[in-house]
């Protein structure tokens, strides 16, 4: 399949060696991603902080901004942010600061692609949760809203494929039975995401996706 969406299609995509893979910071086991909303804020420390109540008197102050922080377990990298402060109440900030908190997981943490030729079954071992989201997945239009909870975990899934494909969208499009444009929309979906595949993409000497 091309990659109809990109004005500088791949030529001829192979997918390139382990030793070749852009150096980015590996999930140690199951990525977090992919764990259920309540183990990931288990793991997480929250810091609560102070806003204005009606009329923004300093009497009526109350502490409902959000603040999560999660260990990534990589020393080059620390602890992982995400915060949420809009509203009123602390549980909704709270619930958006974990929402934030998955999409700042997909994709500034990695983990091998089941997908990579040179990766044998006993090189690593994949979870059942990552078995079952790809298989919900397969074939899908790929598009899902910002609050589908399991776009997160989609998302880190597609930029882990990506990632070891060394950004090239053709080369795990036949995996996904979708097409690269289908791929490439749901990373544009997401600014971060697809900053991450043009790095990658940089990384291997390829044009940027648009």
């Amino acid at each position: 399949m091309s990659d109809s969406s990109s004005p500088s299609p791949d030529s001829a995509p192979t997918w390139p060696s382990l030793g070749e893979r852009m150096s980015l910071p590996i999930a140690e086991g199951v990525h977090p991603c992919l764990w259920t909303a309540e183990q990931l804020e288990k793991r997480c420390q929250l810091r609560t902080q102070s806003r204005s109540g009606p009329g923004g008197q300093h009497r009526n102050r109350t502490a409902s901004g959000a603040f999560l922080t999660f260990d990534s377990g990589v020393a080059e990298m620390g602890p992982i942010t995400a915060e949420a402060t809009e509203q009123r109440q602390q549980g909704r900030n709270r619930s958006m600061a974990l929402a934030r908190m998955r999409y700042l997981l997909a994709v500034t943490l990695r983990s091998d692609s089941s997908l990579h030729p040179q990766l044998k079954d006993t090189d690593v071992v994949f979870s059942e949760e990552e078995s079952e989201l790809r298989d919900r997945y397969r074939g899908s239009p790929m598009k899902l809203n910002e609050d589908n909870v399991a776009k997160p975990g989609l998302l880190t899934l597609v930029l882990n494929d990506l990632w070891c494909a060394g950004g090239q969208p053709s080369l795990i499009a036949p995996h996904w039975k979708t097409s690269t444009s289908k791929l490439v929309n749901l990373v544009r979906s997401h600014a971060p995401a697809l900053r991450l595949v043009n790095q990658i993409r940089k990384h291997h000497s390829r044009p940027p996706l648009r």
